[in-house]
């Protein structure tokens, strides 16, 4: 009897401590409204199941970076969707996902103009870029060109006041998907400063890169003593010998960090000291960044770069009216439903049907706790429309479980033994049916849930849920519960409601 009222403090206990917490379901895209993606591979460009796979990984781990819950990433063919309940801005969403993250650190050779057209001739490939004048190269080798630690200023250092090099005004910018090609790193370019209102520069003429994004360890999002949001980044150990030898090189010099064909920052390389000193694996990417840019470059640092450009096949915001109908008709029925089951078990079992009664609302206590727990978790799916739907179908399989115990019992008084006398043989005939259909049902949810897609995988996960209580509940609620009841002679010989009653059984517990 002890496990009876363990079984009544842990479900009911659980869901006051998850309602007191404030805990609920995490909804889905479908009741909860929020913005969903299609991400095709870039026009012209092949992808492996592996490159897929990698890009699935990547994509999941960035929404998940930057701390939007619910995300639902999964593959379907050549394609990726990502459902992100909650987010009502799919442009907002598709900043986070869709960039391929190309981090390069250059070194900057002079800053140009902004780009003009040229009206009368072909622009020049900006693949195919002249070198700088001599006289606005942002180098040392420039003799005009001079930086000076300064502890007096409020920078900490004066620099030589160099002018953008106007050869570039009709020099084209590299664009994000020429950037994107496997070439370009190697390559000097000309790319658009990030802020161009807070830059030095409008745009900047880049040597080749000397370290790729991908020797960045981990990174983070913080604010310097000024209160300007920076990341700060931890460069794996062969990261730190390149970065070290590329700005003992450039040592004066500008280094520009480069995301997707854009300069978000072009530092000077410690300019306040006189002697160029190891960085120690510690570099901070520094610029005008807002609070939510920051945060997005960490995460692109930290979870990498996609393998290859994806592109943006549909993008929608979904309402949650429609799914919010739909759920409500939902509940509807499989409330009628229940409440006619409750109906009947009342009717033919008599006092028994409060043990279904009592055992459904144990049962939906511990299920709300444990999808209010999961759904603070990347454990479960979404609880979606799929999933409503498979705890509903879940009643059924639970009804079932007191059916065939009850009906053993009647069967067991049916040929001539007491109640007392019934329960033991009737329960051990019932838990083995009980236990076979219960396998049935879980093993068909564990297969469906590994190789469905989609909201599939929701019904499969919250079928298995509740299946797997069930064999819980019934063992250690249903028998004990029915023991306790049968074993009152007060309650078992009560006329027309009694246990022995509702069983059609001869005799009472002696």
């Amino acid at each position: 009897m002890i496990s009876l009222f363990v079984m009544l403090a842990i479900s009911f206990g659980s869901l006051f401590a998850t309602l007191s917490a404030g805990w609920s379901p995490k909804l889905g895209l479908d009741l909860a409204g929020g913005a969903e993606v299609v991400l095709t591979p870039a026009k012209g460009r092949t992808i492996s199941a592996a490159q897929l796979s990698v890009s699935e990984t990547i994509i999941r781990e960035r929404v998940q970076g930057i701390g939007v819950s619910g995300a639902t990433v999964q593959i379907q063919g050549s394609q990726i969707i990502v459902q992100v309940p909650g987010v009502k801005n799919a442009r907002a969403l598709l900043k986070i996902i869709s960039s391929t993250a190309q981090l390069l650190f250059r070194p900057v050779e002079c800053g140009a103009p902004a780009y003009v057209k040229p009206a009368n001739k072909k622009p020049v490939s900006a693949l195919n870029i002249p070198f700088c004048t001599p006289a606005n190269q942002l180098t040392l080798r420039n003799p005009s060109y001079q930086v000076t630690p300064e502890p007096s200023t409020a920078a900490g250092y004066v620099a030589s006041n160099i002018g953008p090099d106007a050869k570039f005004l009709n020099v084209p910018s590299i664009t994000s998907d020429q950037d994107a090609l496997p070439q370009v790193p190697s390559k000097s370019v000309v790319e658009s400063a990030f802020d161009p209102s807070s830059s030095q520069y409008a745009r900047y003429v880049l040597f080749p890169a000397v370290m790729r994004g991908n020797e960045v360890a981990n990174a983070s999002a913080t604010q310097d003593q000024l209160g300007n949001w920076v990341v700060d980044c931890n460069l794996t150990s062969t990261g730190s010998k390149q970065w070290d030898a590329a700005t003992k090189q450039y040592f004066h010099e500008y280094m520009a960090i480069e995301l997707d064909g854009q300069v978000i920052s072009a530092p000077i390389i410690q300019p306040t000291q006189s002697v160029w000193t190891s960085f120690n694996g510690s570099v901070e990417v520094s610029g005008s960044l807002s609070q939510s840019q920051a945060n997005l470059l960490a995460a692109d640092l930290t979870y990498g770069s996609l393998p290859v450009p994806l592109q943006v096949l549909t993008s929608e915001s979904v309402s949650p009216t429609l799914g919010h109908a739909a759920l409500v008709a939902g509940l509807g029925a499989g409330l009628a439903g229940l409440a006619l089951v409750l109906l009947y078990v009342l009717f033919y079992y008599r006092l028994l049907g409060a043990v279904v009664l009592t055992g459904l609302a144990v049962t939906a206590a511990i299920l709300w706790a444990l999808i209010s727990a999961l759904g603070r978790t990347s454990v479960a799916p979404s609880f979606d429309l799929a999933g409503v739907t498979g705890l509903i179908v879940s009643i059924g399989i639970t009804t079932d479980s007191y059916i065939v115990y009850f009906e053993r019992l009647k069967d067991e008084a049916r040929s001539g033994r007491t109640v007392r006398t019934s329960l033991d043989r009737g329960f051990a005939s019932a838990w083995r049916t009980v236990l076979a259909a219960d396998t049935v049902s879980l093993l068909a949810a564990v297969l469906l849930f590994f190789l469905a897609v989609g909201s599939v995988r929701g019904f499969a996960f919250f079928l298995g849920l509740s299946t797997l209580l069930d064999v819980i509940v019934t063992w250690f609620f249903t028998r004990p519960a029915v023991y306790l009841l049968a074993r009152n002679e007060r309650l078992t010989s009560m006329r027309r409601i009694g246990v022995a009653s509702g069983l059609g059984a001869r005799g009472v517990p002696a």
